[in-house]
């Protein structure tokens, strides 16, 4: 039972804590939520979020979530008031924007690393979602805080976030083995909605085979879309569910790319089935977010009360799409006086072989390979990044320390100069960022390649959005 005093005084406390902090990305801080929670303890949550009438959406996965998260809450601005939070991953963002702004809709991006840096089954029982959208569970970000963690809790603890709902739907890959488990396990409970790709020519031969996530024994793999993303198959009888929207066709230009998108997906605030068949004109922006294009557009589809403009809404939002609902720090290519450098984030295996995915379009000839390289304890992700590397086959690599030890990029540098005759190493320290900045800016500026991509380690947004900036002034 809430103390309805107590919990009063915390939303005061709360709200005024929030005009008094700096705003923070996306959400307004998580530091109001903090004050809220103390004083008001965890059942103020619960009750703070029953404000929401229609109800709350959490968005989680590995990779995908801000991007889908971005892009969920540029369709759903056409329709109702809501309340929003992305890029802060934890239960005080939601709390905070709960309590700052105005709307009977939640939707949060909750990113959940383990059961020890995420409280998934205590965040589900708070904030009693009506929907969990799930992007991709893969290893990338089984190390926390230089600990590897066991997969099996990471993927628990994604599994967490939905697996006490009993009203609601799920909006889940299909492509991915894992998320799409957790929707077949789930459908007795709460609707799923599949998303994925029924599109031919842009199928994936360098990718790994996983474990099937109902019996352990080795997925068959009749086509790969991305590392562990396609069409999959198990003697046990697990296979891919058919995706309720699918990607059926796809065109890549240099400047623009044409997606035929249908399906039928199910409207849980109408409670009706909802017919899709769209052609939209988006930016070159990357494989990965047409995932995350599918995810977004299911999960608009899903939980928007104004069903009857679902396809004219979704096409005055992508059609006039541009590169800025990129997260600051992702993967761009920048075309510099007809040199293009393709620079970004790419701080996992998966990362970075879909920034040199991004890269590929572009390349007509010798490319050269800018990497800044993991650290300590991380060699599973250098073993990661090497086969990337490789797969690009560039003419002139250059090493720089991604993260803080020098000792250990230089370790890699070591191996990869037995593969590579033409490689250079840089030790670029990581306390001085401007001087590593204005280093590898002018390393992109001088290159003697018309092709360059420089991803790997590092700040996340501070460090690459920064060179991005620096290359196009």
């Amino acid at each position: 039972m809430v103390n309805l005093v107590r919990y009063n005084i915390a939303k005061l406390s709360g709200k005024a804590t929030y005009h008094l902090a700096k705003r923070g990305p996306g959400s307004g801080g998580t530091y109001p939520g903090h004050v809220f929670t103390k004083i008001g303890g965890y059942d103020s949550v619960s009750k703070l979020a029953s404000e929401l009438k229609t109800g709350a959406v959490l968005i989680t996965g590995t990779n995908g979530k801000t991007t889908t998260t971005t892009l969920l809450i540029k369709l759903m601005s056409n329709d109702v008031d809501f309340r929003y939070s992305y890029e802060n991953n934890i239960l005080n963002s939601i709390v905070t924007s709960l309590l700052t702004q105005k709307g009977d809709l939640g939707i949060f991006e909750y990113g959940i690393r383990n059961l020890t840096y995420g409280i998934p089954d205590t965040v589900e029982r708070l904030i009693n979602p009506i929907g969990v959208v799930y992007t991709t569970i893969s290893q990338e970000h089984a190390q926390v805080a230089g600990v590897k963690n066991p997969f099996e809790d990471y993927y628990k603890a994604k599994k967490l976030l939905s697996q006490a709902m009993t009203r609601g739907a799920i909006i889940t890959n299909a492509d991915d083995p894992r998320t799409a488990f957790i929707g077949i396990e789930k459908s007795k409970d709460v609707n799923i909605n599949y998303y994925g790709i029924e599109a031919e020519g842009i199928e994936d031969s360098n990718a790994e085979t996983i474990e099937c996530p109902k019996c352990g024994e080795k997925l068959i793999f009749l086509k790969h879309f991305l590392n562990h993303r396609g069409y999959y198959q198990c003697n046990c009888g697990f296979k891919r569910p058919e995706p309720n929207l699918k990607l059926v066709n796809a065109k890549f230009g240099v400047n623009k790319w044409i997606l035929t998108i249908k399906g039928e997906v199910f409207n849980y605030i109408a409670s009706k089935k909802i017919r899709i068949d769209l052609k939209l004109k988006v930016p070159p922006f990357g494989f990965h977010n047409i995932y995350n294009t599918l995810a977004s557009i299911t999960a608009y589809a899903t939980f928007t009360p104004k069903s009857e403009r679902i396809e004219t809404t979704i096409k005055k939002v992508f059609n006039n799409l541009d590169m800025s609902f990129i997260p600051p720090g992702r993967f761009e290519v920048v075309n510099i006086g007809g040199k293009y450098v393709g620079l970004g984030q790419g701080d996992n295996g998966d990362a970075l072989k879909i920034n040199a995915m991004c890269m590929k379009p572009y390349v007509e000839g010798p490319l050269e390979f800018i990497y800044t390289t993991p650290d300590e304890k991380e060699d599973e992700i250098f073993k990661d990044h090497f086969n990337v590397i490789k797969s690009m086959n560039p003419k002139h690599i250059i090493v720089v320390p991604g993260r803080k030890s020098t000792r250990k990029a230089e370790e890699y540098f070591e191996i990869i100069k037995k593969e590579f005759d033409n490689v250079d190493f840089y030790p670029l320290s990581y306390d001085k960022l401007d001087e590593r900045i204005d280093k590898l800016t002018e390393l992109a500026h001088e290159s003697d390649y018309k092709y360059v991509i420089m991803s790997g380690c590092g700040e996340e947004q501070a460090m690459w959005e920064k060179i991005k900036i620096k290359l196009k002034e």
